[in-house]
């Protein structure tokens, strides 16, 4: 065991700072069914065995398909799991991301969600921006789910993609249960609502922290993180995720995967301490952009 601390809380429930994102359960490119049905089920059962209590989901990964994932290996579910999923998106016939960011869409969206996973009240909704942003003020947003939390629908209300300004800005609309941005090694543009955040006592949850083919982050390839895994004995993407935890107590990882042995493998990093040369080392190792 480390003497890094394993857990954090999350809209009032205490979770282990390694949980599990469900985005990879889908098939290819988040769409359809999983290539194998019962290795994705076996994957969350798994990870529950190993101490995940946190799952990070959402309605449009498959779309439907996630959720119905997670119901059928879980439900009924522990005590202890903390179950987030996000709204504010739609997948169409492309396969594309479109907003749905009216109050019918979002409020319609945590209906679909809690009736999807077999629950009366979802622990986490949060709220995605759009990357291109949007014209929508954000009282508008973030209205529908706190008047869903004052329901008992919801737990708390998160945001997703999104700047300083803005998380500053929800954050004076509601209690910001959690923030989701893209963050890792390669890309630390978040950095300033990591340090925000962890002054704030506001959970982190980075997504993508090994980078995704769409992000062009090259995390696992980086010459710092292969050579520190190289002379730890230890995978890239473990140096990758340790790195991450180390960034602050409030930051919750959810490495997602269709694969026992990664999941192994990510529940590892609980154990993996880097050393402060290590850490100085990474912090260096951000990708200009």
């Amino acid at each position: 065991m480390t003497g890094r601390p394993q857990t954090y809380e999350l809209a009032g429930r205490t979770v282990n700072r390694i949980g599990f994102g469900a985005m990879q359960l889908p098939g290819p490119h988040v769409w359809g069914p999983p290539k194998d049905r019962d290795q994705a089920i076996a994957v969350l059962r798994r990870a529950v065995e190993l101490g995940v209590n946190h799952i990070d989901t959402a309605q449009y990964y498959g779309p439907d398909v996630s959720n119905e994932l997670i119901r059928a290996a879980l439900h009924p579910y522990p005590d202890d799991l903390v179950l987030a999923t996000k709204v504010g998106a739609l997948r169409d016939a492309e396969g594309g991301w479109p907003p749905a960011l009216s109050p019918d869409e979002l409020i319609e969206a945590v209906h679909h969600n809690l009736t999807a996973l077999g629950i009366e009240r979802i622990d986490v909704v949060n709220l995605r921006i759009p990357d291109a942003g949007t014209e929508i003020p954000l009282a508008e947003l973030i209205g529908p789910l706190q008047a869903l939390k004052d329901a008992g629908k919801v737990g708390g209300v998160g945001i997703s993609t999104v700047g300083l300004d803005l998380y500053l800005e929800a954050a004076k609309l509601t209690d910001i249960a959690q923030v989701q941005n893209l963050y890792s090694v390669a890309n630390r543009a978040s950095a300033d609502i990591v340090a925000q955040t962890a002054a704030d006592g506001v959970p982190f949850v980075p997504y993508f922290p090994l980078g995704a083919a769409w992000t062009n982050d090259n995390v696992l390839g980086n010459p710092v993180v292969t050579e520190i895994a190289g002379a730890r004995g230890i995978t890239a993407a473990q140096v990758a995720l340790a790195w991450t935890l180390a960034q602050g107590d409030h930051v919750l990882l959810i490495p997602g995967t269709s694969s026992i042995d990664h999941l192994e493998e990510n529940m590892a990093v609980a154990e993996i301490e880097l050393e402060a040369d290590e850490i100085e080392r990474l912090d260096g190792a951000a990708e200009p952009g």
